[in-house]
């Protein structure tokens, strides 16, 4: 036997075995595994940002167990099991390649992914091509997926230069509702506009906002612990010149380890 099919196998036994005999694992539903996978999500993300193949190892395996976990219950409820599943996604995948597996020429990126929209609308009888982004996303990922959404049909700005554009004139309308001291309701809508010009600007230059973002999340954590460690008496009782010349510190010392 292949030896993939054999691992694969015995984490199929493995979960036959604790559905039935550990309290833990037979008290979980769908529900209750879900708030969890998104959690081992999150940790699949952290090991590639932090390029740890051992640990990005262990989080796949998490997501695996997830998977067949899900298809375990729902076999139990006589809704379908895992060869079901994957027989289903070895079908679309398939139908959405028909580059490959049929006479559909697709010579670029670009072609093959627009392929894939329009043959998801007619899989599953969607009217719109926003219907496949789900709703529970985090707003940066849903804004970048909106996007790339409606560049499959066209909606797309030609030059980067426009896009830069947007970003301006959505920062000038932010301004203007600041000044003009409009309602919370009003700036926050702004704010939102400009935030989703600057992932769109992200998009166009092939950065991830969401990753760029983490990245100076991390950078700022660590360079104000920096302040922390290196602060002579409470942060409280530093003045923000103080702590500004520490912080100075921080990227100096980051700049010459570069």
């Amino acid at each position: 036997m292949d030896v993939r099919l054999k691992a694969f196998e015995r984490l199929l036994n493995i979960m036959d075995d604790l559905r039935e005999k550990c309290p833990w694992d037979r008290k979980q539903t769908l529900e209750s595994l879900s708030l969890l996978t998104i959690e081992e999500t999150y940790e699949l993300v952290d090991a590639i940002q932090e390029g740890d193949m051992e640990e990005l190892k262990g989080e796949i395996g998490d997501l695996m167990l997830h998977m067949v976990f899900y298809s375990k219950i729902a076999s139990e409820k006589k809704a379908f099991d895992i060869t079901d599943v994957l027989n289903a996604i070895c079908d679309k995948l398939v139908h959405r390649h028909p580059h490959i597996y049929s006479d559909v020429v697709a010579e670029d990126e670009e072609t093959v992914k627009k392929n894939w929209e329009l043959l998801k609308l007619q899989e599953k009888g969607k009217k719109s091509i926003l219907q496949g982004v789900p709703k529970s996303l985090p707003s940066m990922v849903k804004a970048y997926r909106i996007q790339e959404k409606v560049k499959q049909v066209g909606f797309e700005w030609e030059e980067i230069e426009e896009v830069w554009e947007k970003v301006e004139e959505e920062l000038g309308e932010l301004q203007v509702s600041v000044d003009d001291r409009e309602s919370s309701e009003r700036i926050a809508d702004e704010f939102g506009d400009v935030i989703f010009a600057l992932i769109n600007y992200a998009r166009y230059l092939k950065i991830d906002p969401e990753a760029a973002l983490e990245k100076t999340n991390k950078k700022f954590i660590r360079r104000f612990k920096y302040i922390e460690d290196h602060a002579t008496k409470p942060l409280a009782d530093l003045s923000l010149d103080e702590m500004d010349e520490l912080w100075d510190s921080a990227k100096k010392i980051e700049k010459n380890n570069n």
